[in-house]
């Protein structure tokens, strides 16, 4: 039986997140795989950062993030601290607590695997 992938056109220029935090924090799925794979879904979408309100984010679930435009200040716990610039890509592990801050925005790509809410 033949699986049909799934297209979104221009996703990065039309698609607009939604608030998830603070004035400034905006997040939203564009694709998951929860209908699909109900035990060990995907999600992939897009995350904007304004300026304003740092965003301090503990991860539940594993994550990946590429930089496509702006520029974030993205430090951990440990001290770890990066300015992430497009065409940079993340790993944040399950447990990792991640400040998001920005001087102007930011926009980022990312991919996770959520378990199920």
């Amino acid at each position: 039986m033949a699986v049909p992938f799934t297209y979104h056109s221009k996703a990065q220029s039309t698609f607009k997140p939604p608030l998830l935090a603070n004035e400034n924090a905006y997040l939203g799925d564009i694709v998951s795989s929860e209908k699909d794979n109900a035990e060990k879904p995907m999600s992939a979408g897009f995350y904007r950062l304004e300026k304003g309100t740092p965003l301090e984010y503990t991860y539940t679930y594993d994550e990946m993030k590429i930089i496509l435009e702006g520029q974030f200040e993205i430090s951990d716990e440990t001290g770890q601290k990066v300015t992430a610039l497009p065409g940079d890509v993340f790993y944040f592990p399950k447990g990792a607590k991640i400040t998001f801050t920005t001087e102007t925005y930011g926009l980022a790509f990312y991919t996770g695997q959520r378990e199920k809410m």
